[in-house]
């Protein structure tokens, strides 16, 4: 008598799960179901300093984390979602100054980190839900020490702002946070 309790209450708990989990999406987005088709049109770097793969490589990543991270099918043609933009900012510049060092001629100041800063404005329309459209601007930085050649991480450092940047939007469009 034990063990078919066990299973009729085994049964029903899974029978619950089941129907539980069929009312409920894990992928946490909260694009409608008619939301099916994305464009998303290169950045150009319109930053006063130019890393010449900057506008290419961002574009790239932003679409990416759609077309992965979603199940939005890329078009060129009526995009059930648009999302365009710039990147205005592109910079380094030192965050704190080491202990003064006597050069001889004098003390001399040196930077002990640098931060690489971005800043992307962005244009986000939604056919399907027009409300939701919205242009911001997302700006992210990543510090590194003064010691390193900045050419041999640039690429690195670029990586690192780059995720940000695209969580930030891919949470405002996808998760509605």
């Amino acid at each position: 008598m034990k063990i078919t309790n066990i299973v009729i209450k085994s049964f029903f708990s899974l029978m619950l799960m089941l129907v539980l989990v069929s009312c409920y999406s894990f992928t946490g987005s909260s694009l409608s179901p008619e939301t099916q088709t994305i464009l998303v049109r290169d950045f150009p770097n319109n930053a006063a300093l130019v890393n010449p793969n900057l506008s290419q490589q961002f574009s790239t990543d932003v679409q990416n984390r759609f077309l992965q991270r979603t199940t939005l099918k890329g078009t060129k043609d009526n995009p059930d979602i648009l999302i365009e933009g710039e990147i205005t900012d592109y910079s380094i510049a030192p965050t704190s100054i080491s202990s003064p060092t006597n050069t001889g001629n004098g003390n001399f100041m040196q930077a002990a980190q640098n931060k690489l800063s971005m800043t992307v404005k962005v244009h986000y329309e939604n056919k399907k839900e027009p409300e939701k459209s919205f242009d911001r601007t997302y700006t992210d930085e990543s510090t590194f020490s003064s010691n390193l050649n900045f050419t041999s991480i640039e690429a690195a450092q670029v990586k690192i702002v780059n995720e940000r940047i695209i969580n930030k939007i891919f949470n405002d469009i996808v998760a509605n946070w």
